[in-house]
């Protein structure tokens, strides 16, 4: 059961929120953004609460005038439907409920960056990474998400040695963040002649994309070096100093951006990932000092670990963090049906964090 005290606190929140909103005269402008975009997260919560309780409302009627000896025997029948009806659904009402209620992620609601390089196979493990990578992109359209290149390098054959693009929508972060992590992929490469099945991998990493305001960055812990951009092979592509390097010093991390003409434009993109990498080190640290941190890798953005494997010849991908395995990798490939796979990783973490608390009450 959910606590009514827990429900009634959500309600009277929510209300006090309306009638401070309503009387915006008293709020800055900063205010008035920040109090509505609460307002607006709970609005589907509260909705869910209230058809909770109006079909307890109802039961608790409906029982009553089946109770009654006066009650006529047409209208008893009816009143014993409805109440069966009702009873039926409450638990799944209950349950969505309390997913609702769920603590979320502070960084659900970013966008992210998303980089992906290849890892053991060579040329295979490349041509993978660019799968992968068209895999995001025609998911990323699929939802209405924008998804902007920032950084790729390319492998002789046409393959990703390492990209990194921006995917930027509602809600992209919940969902992208279960990617991350080492996908495997098991096929007869093209170049194979004997026709040998061959494992390669690729890593994949979804940061949440940090806000000026999420990280500070102080100029005296970077050091920004220019250089002039290179094509595979090393030749030039370009005659001026345009391509640059960010190294922070306190942390180690190095970013490279040179795909665009522009020293500029190549500096604003690095420092786009190279924010999201830092605000990446604090969420994990952060994760770390939580004395009631999950063991689950689920949603950990773990890059060491093995999520999925991408086997081709049986046409089959699966997601070994839940034991997933589904038959149609030629739909999960083309990102028609990735959904199945990460909507599948959602539930099973609201069922672990459901756990937990259930546990600790």
């Amino acid at each position: 059961m959910i606590p009514e005290e827990s429900l009634d606190k959500l309600l009277r929140h929510y209300q006090e929120l309306e009638a401070t909103m309503a009387a915006q005269e008293s709020l800055s402008p900063d205010d008035y953004v920040r109090l509505s975009k609460e307002y607006s997260d709970l609005t589907p919560i509260i909705e869910q609460i209230n058809a909770y309780r109006d079909a307890q409302k109802e039961m608790g009627d409906l029982a009553e005038l089946i109770a009654d000896p006066d009650s006529d025997a047409e209208m008893k029948a009816l009143a014993e439907e409805e109440f069966r009806d009702l009873k039926s659904r409450l638990p799944d009402m209950e349950h969505q409920v309390k997913i609702a209620l769920l603590p979320r992620d502070a960084a659900d609601a970013k966008n992210a960056i998303l980089e992906i390089r290849a890892g053991t196979g060579g040329d295979e493990a490349a041509l993978f990474a660019g799968d992968l990578l068209r895999m995001y992109q025609r998911y990323a359209e699929g939802h209405g998400w924008k998804f902007e290149m920032l950084n790729a390098s390319q492998s002789d054959l046409g393959g990703v040695k390492e990209v990194a693009a921006s995917i930027t929508g509602a809600g992209v972060f919940a969902r992208m963040k279960y990617e991350s992590g080492v996908h495997r992929v098991q096929r007869v490469p093209e170049t194979e002649a004997g026709g040998r099945i061959h494992t390669s991998a690729a890593t994949v990493a979804v940061l949440p994309e940090a806000e000026e305001v999420d990280v500070q960055v102080d100029d005296k812990d970077l050091r920004i070096d220019v250089y002039r951009a290179s094509g595979p092979g090393g030749q030039s592509v370009n005659t001026t100093d345009s391509a640059v390097r960010i190294t922070h010093l306190p942390t180690g991390i190095v970013v490279q951006q040179q795909d665009e003409k522009s020293q500029h434009k190549n500096k604003a993109k690095a420092m786009r990932v190279l924010r999201a990498r830092l605000y990446e080190v604090q969420r994990a640290e952060q994760d770390a000092a939580r004395a009631a941190e999950r063991k689950s890798q689920v949603g950990s953005g773990d890059r060491s670990e093995r999520v999925r494997t991408y086997n081709f010849p049986q046409g089959r991908v699966t997601d070994h963090r839940i034991n997933l395995t589904l038959y149609k990798l030629d739909k999960v490939i083309t990102g028609e049906a990735l959904d199945e796979v990460i909507d599948a990783l959602i539930a099973d973490d609201q069922a672990k964090l459901l756990a937990d608390i259930e546990q600790s009450v």
